[in-house]
């Protein structure tokens, strides 16, 4: 797996998957939306470590920068 996410990419999605979860736990998200959302959240915690997107995979999408 190449690296296809930039340092903000990254940051988006865990602060993301953070949100999420103080909702959750706050009690302001309940219910099957709750169940969705962080299942969701775990994704984006799990890709935004590994730096790489399957998604952005098959249409070759990077938000890296590339050394110069």
């Amino acid at each position: 797996m190449k690296k296809n996410m930039g340092t903000l990419d990254r940051s988006l999605r865990i602060l993301a998957a953070l949100a999420i979860a103080i909702l959750y736990y706050t009690g302001v998200l309940s219910g099957t939306l709750a169940i969705i959302l962080l299942a969701l959240a775990a994704i984006f915690i799990l890709t935004g470590f590994i730096s790489f997107c399957p998604l952005y995979y098959p249409f070759k999408i990077s938000t890296r920068k590339t050394g110069a």
